[in-house]
């Protein structure tokens, strides 16, 4: 059968590294109330000439690169974006005119923190399916642009970066033994729209709007709804929690990361955490952790990798990789 393989993968930062105490004479907060309550320090914020499309222009270069690959070995490009540079047209095709790619096509996924994950299990059923050998599989966000900085609940949370890995159709026996993505499961349920929302847009009110969320309510759900798609994904694949070799998961907030891995019995060891120096990037959190742990030489080829994120709408879903 076919799988989708991961050929290379890289990541790119904003300069400007924003650290808690740069927020202690904006709002009422202070470094040891951020990291505690969520476990992060710093994060990056994009300065005017670096947008959703620089971030991921510099990202999926950084992965070609890494796969020995060029602009003209991609059939494909998915982005997973709830920042585009404009309403249209989407942002993966200034992407794709910045890569010099006069061929094959993009498209923007909007599914906002979870978005990556359900662009990488979309890119997988393009490959599978035959219309895509080669995919460029991006997440990048410039969430400090949609941010009320008047808001000590949110605007301390969340930062700007992109990720992306490059998949490639490879032959593979059909077993957990193959390389490539593995198994994959997706929700949404839009019954919780106002727990995590933008109070804008061109068919409401025709601005950009800020980002609005029931911090209480959005982690309250979270935990059993990562959950739930993980415990399907390792039903697809026949594995089990002690088969894992890394856990990515979404890098929103540390005691919701230590909760999850608790309740699936993954050992701590194995968790990848970001979220202290990038915050919440949104759909460029889990190419941005992914990418930092092969980097530093964790995450290795054969290792079996679960991937895991939920966001706005509420969406979520998880996906399982052999390296």
């Amino acid at each position: 059968m076919i799988r989708s393989v991961v050929r290379g993968i890289g990541s790119s930062l904003p300069r400007r590294i924003m650290k808690n105490a740069d927020f202690e004479g904006m709002v009422e907060t202070s470094d040891e109330w951020i990291a505690q309550r969520t476990g992060i320090r710093q994060r990056h914020i994009a300065a005017d000439d670096e947008t959703t499309a620089s971030l991921g222009e510099a990202a999926a270069r950084a992965a070609l690169d890494a796969a020995g690959l060029t602009p003209a070995d991609i059939d494909l490009i998915v982005l997973a974006t709830s920042t585009p540079n404009n309403t249209f047209p989407a942002t993966s095709v200034e992407i794709q005119n910045r890569l010099g790619m006069r061929h094959g096509f993009a498209f923007d996924m909007q599914a906002v923190c979870s978005g990556f994950v359900y662009a990488v299990t979309t890119a997988d059923l393009y490959i599978r399916g035959g219309m895509a050998k080669r995919v460029l599989v991006i997440g990048s966000e410039t969430f400090s642009r949609i941010l009320d900085w008047s808001d000590r609940s949110t605007c301390v949370l969340f930062g700007d970066g992109a990720g992306a890995l490059v998949l490639e159709a490879a032959d593979g026996a059909g077993s957990i033994a193959d390389r490539g993505v593995l198994a994959a499961s997706l929700r949404s349920d839009g019954e919780h729209k106002d727990k995590l929302f933008v109070d804008g847009g061109p068919s409401t009110t025709g601005t950009i709007g800020h980002l609005r969320m029931e911090g209480r309510e959005v982690f309250k759900h979270a935990v059993g709804m990562i959950t739930d798609v993980i415990e399907a994904v390792f039903s697809q694949a026949g594995v089990t929690a002690e088969d894992i070799d890394w856990f990515v998961p979404h890098q929103a907030n540390k005691r919701i990361i230590d909760a999850s891995a608790k309740k699936l019995g993954i050992a701590d060891e194995k968790v990848v955490v970001t979220v202290n120096v990038h915050g919440n990037t949104s759909a460029a959190s889990v190419p941005l952790a992914l990418s930092a742990a092969v980097a530093d030489g964790r995450i290795k080829r054969g290792d079996l990798v679960l991937l895991e994120a939920m966001g706005g709408g509420f969406t979520w879903g998880a996906v399982l990789v052999r390296w």
